[in-house]
């Protein structure tokens, strides 16, 4: 199934208790049916959106990849993914559907867990009017908030520790063109597939097929980092994201999500591909 071919996973016939095993048992569900089904299978299932896993559905024709429950949860990113398969990715959440960052996505992206999760709410309707700061605070310190300020909370030793790779790319590009930049980089900094921890690039690139295919075929998960963030880091490099009211792509990027702060290659172009690596 070329589903498979994006990302990994177990395949579960349909059944009546199909669903329910599904969320006991797994992070993610992808549910290639008709929607109808879905809401109906899930409905009694679903308690909350913090503890449910993401829901994508997917027609039979795999000409849609819809982000049904869990949008800022890991269902747009699986439904971006998904567009590796030709589905064009249904995201409905008004923050992204609007081309807004998100609470959820921003934590994401800086590798946090939301604190107060019922600030989100309040925080996420003003970031559809306007950007605000994300601000780092380094302890010890007490900090005292209003109900409208989301907290995020830095994640302690979870996973990898290896290098994050960002990227930036021209419209439309080829997989192939991201693969080979990828590779590039890495070997001329003597790093391989085994030191990578993430990929990233700005939110403005989420829908480049090419650049999504890229990353999933050579088995990498990226991160795309809401505008406030890039624009709250100061790359060395100057770069024509400007003028998309960017201070760039490739370098804030992985700067962003780097636990070091440290760029260990600036941004270099391979065929319409910058690539940029952080520690």
């Amino acid at each position: 199934m070329r589903i498979q071919e994006c990302v990994s996973g177990d395949l579960i016939p349909y059944s009546k208790e199909a669903f329910r095993t599904a969320f006991a048992q797994y992070e993610a569900i992808i549910a290639v049916m008709a929607c109808g089904i879905v809401v109906r299978e899930l409905a009694p299932l679903l308690d909350d959106k913090w503890t449910d896993p993401p829901v994508v559905v997917v027609d039979a024709g795999l000409n849609y990849a819809i982000a049904l429950c869990g949008g800022h949860h890991g269902a747009n990113e699986l439904a971006q993914r998904l567009a590796g398969t030709g589905a064009h990715p249904v995201i409905t959440t008004a923050t992204e559907s609007l081309g807004r960052p998100s609470v959820e996505g921003t934590a994401q992206a800086v590798r946090c867990d939301i604190v107060n999760k019922d600030s989100t709410r309040a925080v996420n309707s003003h970031l559809l009017k306007s950007d605000l700061p994300v601000i780092e605070i380094h302890g010890p310190k007490v900090v005292v908030v209003d109900a409208d300020v989301s907290v995020l909370q830095k994640k302690a030793g979870e996973g990898k520790t290896g290098v994050i790779v960002g990227i930036g790319t021209r419209r439309n590009v080829s997989s192939g063109n991201v693969v080979n930049a990828i590779q590039t980089a890495l070997s001329e900094c003597e790093l391989s597939m085994e030191d990578v921890e993430l990929f990233a690039s700005a939110d403005v690139k989420e829908h480049e097929a090419g650049l999504i295919e890229a990353v999933s075929s050579i088995g990498g998960h990226i991160v795309f980092v809401s505008r406030d963030v890039i624009n709250s880091i100061n790359p060395p490099s100057d770069s024509e994201a400007m003028r998309l009211g960017l201070t760039g792509v490739c370098e804030p990027a992985a700067l962003a999500l780097s636990r070091e702060h440290n760029l260990i290659m600036k941004k270099k172009v391979y065929n319409n591909v910058t690539i940029a690596i952080a520690r």
